[in-house]
């Protein structure tokens, strides 16, 4: 188990180091911050905008900044934004909860509606509860995030009034983006729940089980949910990645104060530093769910804990 958990760490080590490296020379391609601070502040002659990209550090060689990035990121400071001079640790440690937030909540309600009714679609297979909410799986896999991101401020926000339509105010202001990713994270769960529950529930162990008397809520979720759980924990893994890439649009759509606002503000500013250190938190969030599900395969499943 220790081998086992060294090598991964080297792995999620390489790709943290292999994604900063990527978007750090990417984001240099999308123009001069020197540039863009003095817009619409009159005339600048060219010894002007290269005292700015002195005091910035980007008249240095990519080499030079990358590696500059690396020394901090090894301290756990990422330096300071390029427009106000803000600490990157402060706008991040603003940021990252509201978005940790959004992604646990969303998660936990895809879970909590598309483990019942993928068990109860594939009990009644065939049947018009299976017709239903099969039908209804597809019609949420439809459904582009920003597009029901902003239909539900149109219903539930200005023509119910029921929400507030943006922001983080309070607790009733994460209820509309969570609710979006939920739904679209549901329609896709129930499918591999309900395939993965008929396959188990064919398998001989569980008719054992019916035939001891067992109530049948104890043989689904105690006998055949577990060892069906293995594509759904991989699954989960895969979806956290894409459930952050999601929420930097839905953040956008509701204003959520969360790492994809910042790192829309950032990009539209050409604020390198901040976009280089909100991608390298996502890397290293996503990276260390993946370890913690591959550590999850082995208390579900002993045949993997005993390889």
């Amino acid at each position: 188990m220790v081998s086992f958990l060294i090598k991964r760490l080297a792995q999620a080590a390489f790709v943290v180091l292999a994604v900063t490296l990527l978007v750090s020379y990417a984001v240099r391609l999308s123009g001069d911050p020197a540039i863009m601070m003095t817009q619409g502040a009159g005339s600048f002659t060219a010894q002007d905008l290269e005292n700015i990209r002195k005091a910035l550090g980007i008249d240095q060689p990519f080499g030079v900044q990358y590696t500059n990035f690396l020394k901090g990121l090894f301290v756990g400071d990422f330096g300071k934004s390029f427009f106000g001079g803000t600490s990157i640790n402060l706008l991040i440690g603003k940021a990252l909860p509201a978005t940790l937030m959004l992604a646990v909540t969303s998660l936990f309600l895809a879970l909590l509606l598309s483990i019942p009714l993928g068990i109860h679609s594939a009990v009644h297979r065939g049947r018009w509860p299976d017709q239903v909410i099969r039908i209804f799986s597809l019609i949420g896999l439809s459904f582009p995030n920003f597009w029901l991101a902003v239909m539900m401020v149109l219903v539930f926000a200005i023509q119910l009034g029921w929400l507030p339509p943006s922001g983080a105010d309070g607790p009733e202001s994460i209820i509309m983006p969570a609710c979006t990713m939920a739904i679209i994270l549901t329609a896709t769960n129930v499918r591999l729940v309900r395939t993965s529950m008929l396959d188990t529930l064919s398998a001989q162990y569980i008719m054992v089980a019916r035939s001891k008397g067992l109530k049948e809520r104890i043989v689904l979720y105690k006998h055949a949910l577990r060892n069906s759980a293995i594509p759904l924990i991989t699954y989960v893994g895969v979806q956290f990645g894409n459930l952050v890439g999601g929420i930097v649009v839905v953040e956008r759509v509701f204003n959520w104060p969360g790492m994809g606002s910042l790192a829309f503000e950032a990009v539209g500013a050409r604020d390198y530093p901040v976009l280089q250190a909100v991608i390298t938190v996502l890397a290293l969030m996503i990276v260390s769910v993946n370890l913690i599900i591959d550590i999850v395969y082995g208390l579900v499943d002993p045949r993997i804990r005993t390889e």
